[in-house]
Protein backbone atom coordinates (compact mmCIF):
# COMPACT_ATOMS: atom_id res chain seq x y z
CA UNK A 1 0.00 0.00 0.00
CA UNK A 2 1.39 3.41 -0.95
CA UNK A 3 1.75 6.20 1.60
CA UNK A 4 -0.95 8.14 -0.21
CA UNK A 5 -3.35 5.25 0.25
CA UNK A 6 -2.33 4.96 3.91
CA UNK A 7 -3.22 8.64 4.40
CA UNK A 8 -6.65 7.99 2.90
CA UNK A 9 -7.16 4.94 5.12
CA UNK A 10 -6.00 6.56 8.37
CA UNK A 11 -7.82 9.84 7.78
CA UNK A 12 -11.01 8.39 6.41
CA UNK A 13 -11.09 10.93 3.60
CA UNK A 14 -11.32 10.43 -0.14
CA UNK A 15 -8.51 10.65 -2.67
CA UNK A 16 -9.90 14.00 -3.85
CA UNK A 17 -9.85 15.52 -0.35
CA UNK A 18 -6.32 14.31 0.40
CA UNK A 19 -5.19 15.65 -2.97
CA UNK A 20 -6.69 19.06 -2.19
CA UNK A 21 -4.70 19.24 1.05
CA UNK A 22 -1.46 18.20 -0.68
CA UNK A 23 -2.09 20.79 -3.40
CA UNK A 24 -2.79 23.60 -0.88
CA UNK A 25 -6.31 24.08 -2.15
CA UNK A 26 -8.28 26.65 -0.12
CA UNK A 27 -11.42 24.48 -0.47
CA UNK A 28 -10.74 22.32 2.61
CA UNK A 29 -11.95 23.14 6.12
CA UNK A 30 -9.41 23.74 8.87
CA UNK A 31 -10.08 20.58 10.88
CA UNK A 32 -9.81 18.30 7.85
CA UNK A 33 -6.61 19.97 6.67
CA UNK A 34 -4.95 19.68 10.10
CA UNK A 35 -5.89 16.00 10.47
CA UNK A 36 -4.50 15.06 7.05
CA UNK A 37 -1.33 17.12 7.55
CA UNK A 38 -0.72 15.43 10.90
CA UNK A 39 -0.99 11.99 9.30
CA UNK A 40 1.32 13.07 6.49
CA UNK A 41 3.86 14.13 9.11
CA UNK A 42 3.56 10.81 11.00
CA UNK A 43 4.14 8.86 7.78
CA UNK A 44 6.95 11.21 6.69
CA UNK A 45 5.09 11.72 3.43
CA UNK A 46 6.70 14.14 0.96
CA UNK A 47 4.60 14.70 -2.18
CA UNK A 48 6.30 14.49 -5.56
CA UNK A 49 6.17 18.12 -6.66
CA UNK A 50 6.51 17.26 -10.33
CA UNK A 51 3.52 14.96 -10.05
CA UNK A 52 1.59 17.60 -8.13
CA UNK A 53 2.35 20.18 -10.82
CA UNK A 54 1.10 17.83 -13.52
CA UNK A 55 -2.05 16.99 -11.59
CA UNK A 56 -3.11 20.60 -10.94
CA UNK A 57 -1.61 22.16 -14.05
CA UNK A 58 0.69 24.55 -12.21
CA UNK A 59 3.94 24.59 -10.24
CA UNK A 60 2.76 26.87 -7.41
CA UNK A 61 5.86 28.95 -8.03
CA UNK A 62 6.06 32.61 -9.06
CA UNK A 63 9.20 34.19 -10.47
CA UNK A 64 10.29 37.65 -9.35
CA UNK A 65 12.44 39.68 -11.76
CA UNK A 66 14.64 42.36 -10.22
CA UNK A 67 17.84 44.15 -11.16
CA UNK A 68 19.20 44.42 -7.60
CA UNK A 69 17.93 44.49 -4.04
CA UNK A 70 17.62 47.89 -2.38
CA UNK A 71 15.72 48.94 0.74
CA UNK A 72 12.45 49.94 -0.94
CA UNK A 73 12.28 46.87 -3.18
CA UNK A 74 12.92 44.61 -0.18
CA UNK A 75 9.84 46.03 1.53
CA UNK A 76 7.72 45.40 -1.58
CA UNK A 77 9.15 41.88 -1.96
CA UNK A 78 8.38 40.95 1.63
CA UNK A 79 4.73 41.92 1.24
CA UNK A 80 4.41 40.12 -2.10
CA UNK A 81 5.98 36.95 -0.69
CA UNK A 82 3.57 37.15 2.26
CA UNK A 83 0.63 37.24 -0.16
CA UNK A 84 2.04 34.38 -2.24
CA UNK A 85 2.57 32.18 0.82
CA UNK A 86 -0.98 32.88 1.96
CA UNK A 87 -2.19 31.21 -1.25
CA UNK A 88 0.29 28.33 -1.20
CA UNK A 89 2.91 29.74 -3.60
CA UNK A 90 6.68 29.77 -3.34
CA UNK A 91 8.74 32.47 -5.04
CA UNK A 92 11.95 32.40 -7.05
CA UNK A 93 13.95 35.64 -7.26
CA UNK A 94 15.84 36.25 -10.50
CA UNK A 95 18.46 38.94 -9.84
CA UNK A 96 20.08 40.20 -13.03
CA UNK A 97 22.50 42.88 -11.75
CA UNK A 98 21.79 44.63 -15.05
CA UNK A 99 22.67 41.63 -17.23
CA UNK A 100 20.01 41.32 -19.95
CA UNK A 101 20.82 37.66 -20.68
CA UNK A 102 20.49 36.68 -17.01
CA UNK A 103 17.17 38.47 -16.80
CA UNK A 104 15.82 36.52 -19.76
CA UNK A 105 16.19 33.24 -17.82
CA UNK A 106 13.08 34.13 -15.84
CA UNK A 107 11.04 34.57 -19.01
CA UNK A 108 12.38 31.35 -20.50
CA UNK A 109 11.35 29.58 -17.28
CA UNK A 110 7.84 30.96 -17.76
CA UNK A 111 7.84 29.66 -21.33
CA UNK A 112 8.95 26.19 -20.19
CA UNK A 113 6.37 26.18 -17.35
CA UNK A 114 8.91 26.12 -14.52
CA UNK A 115 6.97 29.04 -12.98
CA UNK A 116 3.29 29.90 -13.24
CA UNK A 117 3.71 33.65 -13.57
CA UNK A 118 6.18 36.51 -13.24
CA UNK A 119 6.37 39.69 -11.20
CA UNK A 120 8.69 42.37 -12.57
CA UNK A 121 10.02 44.66 -9.86
CA UNK A 122 12.68 46.22 -12.10
CA UNK A 123 13.96 45.08 -15.49
CA UNK A 124 16.63 46.05 -18.02
CA UNK A 125 15.32 44.40 -21.19
CA UNK A 126 12.95 46.23 -23.53
CA UNK A 127 9.43 45.78 -22.08
CA UNK A 128 8.12 45.39 -25.63
CA UNK A 129 10.30 42.30 -26.04
CA UNK A 130 9.32 40.93 -22.62
CA UNK A 131 5.59 41.41 -23.20
CA UNK A 132 5.68 38.71 -25.90
CA UNK A 133 6.15 36.14 -23.13
CA UNK A 134 2.67 36.94 -21.83
CA UNK A 135 1.35 34.19 -24.09
CA UNK A 136 2.99 31.63 -21.78
CA UNK A 137 1.60 32.90 -18.50
CA UNK A 138 0.57 36.04 -16.60
CA UNK A 139 3.11 38.82 -16.04
CA UNK A 140 2.62 41.85 -13.80
CA UNK A 141 5.02 44.73 -13.17
CA UNK A 142 5.67 47.07 -10.26
CA UNK A 143 7.91 49.10 -12.56
CA UNK A 144 5.74 51.53 -14.51
CA UNK A 145 5.13 50.49 -18.10
CA UNK A 146 3.80 52.32 -21.11
CA UNK A 147 0.31 51.47 -22.32
CA UNK A 148 0.20 48.42 -24.53
CA UNK A 149 3.18 46.79 -22.84
CA UNK A 150 3.13 44.65 -19.69
CA UNK A 151 0.31 45.34 -17.19
CA UNK A 152 1.52 47.35 -14.18
CA UNK A 153 0.13 47.92 -10.70
CA UNK A 154 2.47 50.88 -10.19
CA UNK A 155 1.07 54.24 -9.21
CA UNK A 156 2.00 57.49 -10.93
CA UNK A 157 4.48 58.95 -8.45
CA UNK A 158 4.07 62.39 -10.00
CA UNK A 159 0.78 62.61 -8.08
CA UNK A 160 2.52 62.03 -4.76
CA UNK A 161 5.36 64.35 -5.71
CA UNK A 162 2.89 67.13 -6.42
CA UNK A 163 1.49 66.77 -2.88
CA UNK A 164 4.96 67.37 -1.47
CA UNK A 165 5.61 70.31 -3.75
CA UNK A 166 2.32 72.01 -2.90
CA UNK A 167 3.09 71.51 0.80
CA UNK A 168 6.45 73.28 0.43
CA UNK A 169 4.93 76.15 -1.53
CA UNK A 170 2.21 76.58 1.09
CA UNK A 171 4.95 76.84 3.72
CA UNK A 172 6.60 79.64 1.72
CA UNK A 173 9.50 77.70 0.24
CA UNK A 174 10.15 78.57 -3.40
CA UNK A 175 13.81 77.63 -4.00
CA UNK A 176 13.25 73.89 -4.35
CA UNK A 177 15.72 71.21 -5.45
CA UNK A 178 14.78 67.78 -6.79
CA UNK A 179 16.54 64.48 -6.14
CA UNK A 180 15.55 61.73 -8.59
CA UNK A 181 16.24 58.03 -9.04
CA UNK A 182 16.70 56.46 -12.48
CA UNK A 183 16.96 59.20 -15.05
CA UNK A 184 14.98 57.39 -17.75
CA UNK A 185 12.17 55.91 -15.66
CA UNK A 186 8.55 56.93 -16.18
CA UNK A 187 8.23 57.87 -12.50
CA UNK A 188 11.21 60.22 -12.71
CA UNK A 189 9.68 61.83 -15.77
CA UNK A 190 6.31 62.27 -14.10
CA UNK A 191 7.92 63.68 -10.93
CA UNK A 192 9.90 66.16 -13.00
CA UNK A 193 6.79 67.15 -14.98
CA UNK A 194 4.84 67.69 -11.73
CA UNK A 195 7.57 70.02 -10.46
CA UNK A 196 8.00 71.96 -13.69
CA UNK A 197 4.29 72.43 -14.43
CA UNK A 198 3.50 73.51 -10.86
CA UNK A 199 6.37 76.00 -10.69
CA UNK A 200 5.37 77.52 -14.04
CA UNK A 201 1.77 77.83 -12.89
CA UNK A 202 2.98 79.72 -9.83
CA UNK A 203 5.24 81.97 -11.90
CA UNK A 204 8.34 80.59 -10.21
CA UNK A 205 11.62 79.63 -11.85
CA UNK A 206 12.33 75.98 -12.76
CA UNK A 207 15.78 75.16 -11.41
CA UNK A 208 17.08 72.32 -13.56
CA UNK A 209 20.57 73.01 -12.17
CA UNK A 210 19.25 71.71 -8.86
CA UNK A 211 18.27 68.33 -10.36
CA UNK A 212 20.28 65.31 -9.23
CA UNK A 213 19.78 61.83 -10.77
CA UNK A 214 20.65 58.23 -9.86
CA UNK A 215 20.39 59.00 -6.13
CA UNK A 216 19.12 56.00 -4.18
CA UNK A 217 20.56 55.61 -0.66
CA UNK A 218 21.71 57.53 2.41
CA UNK A 219 25.29 58.02 1.27
CA UNK A 220 24.00 59.16 -2.13
CA UNK A 221 21.80 61.68 -0.32
CA UNK A 222 24.73 63.03 1.69
CA UNK A 223 26.76 63.50 -1.47
CA UNK A 224 23.83 65.14 -3.27
CA UNK A 225 23.48 67.75 -0.53
CA UNK A 226 27.22 68.41 -0.45
CA UNK A 227 27.01 69.10 -4.18
CA UNK A 228 24.00 71.41 -3.87
CA UNK A 229 25.26 73.27 -0.80
CA UNK A 230 28.53 74.08 -2.59
CA UNK A 231 26.71 76.03 -5.31
CA UNK A 232 26.64 79.82 -5.40
CA UNK A 233 22.90 79.83 -4.79
CA UNK A 234 21.65 77.16 -2.41
CA UNK A 235 18.11 75.68 -2.34
CA UNK A 236 15.96 76.14 0.74
CA UNK A 237 13.91 72.97 0.28
CA UNK A 238 14.38 69.59 -1.31
CA UNK A 239 12.14 66.82 -2.63
CA UNK A 240 13.75 63.38 -2.46
CA UNK A 241 13.50 60.17 -4.44
CA UNK A 242 12.89 58.16 -1.24
CA UNK A 243 13.17 58.31 2.56
CA UNK A 244 16.72 56.91 2.64
CA UNK A 245 17.96 59.74 0.47
CA UNK A 246 16.09 62.22 2.68
CA UNK A 247 17.79 60.72 5.75
CA UNK A 248 21.19 61.16 4.10
CA UNK A 249 20.45 64.79 3.27
CA UNK A 250 19.25 65.36 6.84
CA UNK A 251 22.48 63.88 8.21
CA UNK A 252 24.69 66.07 6.03
CA UNK A 253 22.64 69.21 6.71
CA UNK A 254 23.02 68.66 10.46
CA UNK A 255 26.79 68.25 10.03
CA UNK A 256 26.71 71.67 8.40
CA UNK A 257 24.78 72.99 11.44
CA UNK A 258 21.76 73.98 9.38
CA UNK A 259 18.47 74.66 11.15
CA UNK A 260 15.81 72.23 9.91
CA UNK A 261 13.37 73.22 8.47
CA UNK A 262 14.13 76.97 8.71
CA UNK A 263 17.25 76.81 6.51
CA UNK A 264 16.44 73.57 4.70
CA UNK A 265 13.09 71.78 4.43
CA UNK A 266 13.23 68.11 3.43
CA UNK A 267 10.54 65.79 2.07
CA UNK A 268 11.10 62.07 1.56
CA UNK A 269 9.00 59.53 -0.29
CA UNK A 270 7.46 56.15 0.70
CA UNK A 271 6.78 56.71 4.45
CA UNK A 272 9.15 54.05 5.76
CA UNK A 273 9.89 53.38 9.44
CA UNK A 274 13.11 55.36 8.96
CA UNK A 275 11.21 58.54 8.09
CA UNK A 276 8.98 58.12 11.15
CA UNK A 277 11.99 57.52 13.40
CA UNK A 278 13.87 60.60 12.14
CA UNK A 279 10.81 62.84 11.92
CA UNK A 280 11.05 63.32 8.14
CA UNK A 281 8.05 64.71 6.29
CA UNK A 282 7.25 62.26 3.53
CA UNK A 283 4.72 60.98 1.03
CA UNK A 284 2.96 57.80 2.10
CA UNK A 285 3.32 55.28 -0.71
CA UNK A 286 1.04 52.23 -0.13
CA UNK A 287 3.72 49.66 -0.95
CA UNK A 288 2.08 46.77 0.92
CA UNK A 289 -1.21 47.25 -0.88
CA UNK A 290 0.53 47.45 -4.27
CA UNK A 291 2.30 44.16 -3.52
CA UNK A 292 -1.00 42.45 -2.71
CA UNK A 293 -2.58 43.95 -5.84
CA UNK A 294 0.28 42.46 -7.85
CA UNK A 295 -0.37 39.01 -6.42
CA UNK A 296 -4.13 39.32 -6.93
CA UNK A 297 -3.52 40.14 -10.60
CA UNK A 298 -1.55 36.91 -11.02
CA UNK A 299 -3.87 34.78 -8.88
CA UNK A 300 -6.94 35.92 -10.82
CA UNK A 301 -5.38 34.24 -13.88
CA UNK A 302 -3.49 31.36 -12.27
CA UNK A 303 -6.13 30.40 -9.72
CA UNK A 304 -9.17 31.35 -11.74
CA UNK A 305 -10.66 33.46 -8.94
CA UNK A 306 -11.72 37.09 -9.06
CA UNK A 307 -10.10 39.06 -6.24
CA UNK A 308 -10.70 42.80 -6.34
CA UNK A 309 -7.63 45.02 -6.22
CA UNK A 310 -7.55 47.91 -3.75
CA UNK A 311 -7.89 51.47 -5.02
CA UNK A 312 -4.88 53.36 -3.72
CA UNK A 313 -3.69 56.95 -3.34
CA UNK A 314 -0.70 58.89 -2.00
CA UNK A 315 -0.89 60.93 1.22
CA UNK A 316 1.31 63.63 2.69
CA UNK A 317 2.69 62.84 6.18
CA UNK A 318 3.91 66.05 7.81
CA UNK A 319 6.70 65.78 10.38
CA UNK A 320 9.52 67.92 11.76
CA UNK A 321 11.55 68.49 8.56
CA UNK A 322 8.96 70.90 7.13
Amino acid sequence: MSKFEQIMLLSGYSRATVSRVINNSPNVNKETREKILQIMKQLDYAPNRNAVALSIGRTNQIGIVIVSLIEITISFLNHFIEAALRYGFQTIIYTSQGDKAKEMQAFEDLRSKRVDGLLIVTCVNDPGKLSAYGRYGPIISWQRMRKGQIPSISMDQGEGYRLGLEHLLAKGFTRIANIFGRSGSLNTRSRRLAYESTMKQQGLPVRADWYRYEVYGMLDGEEAWRSLSAMQEVPEAILCSNDYVAAGILNEARRQNLDIPEQLAIIGFDDTELSASLGITTIHNPIKEQAWNAFYHLWNQIGGESLEQSKLSFQLVERQTT
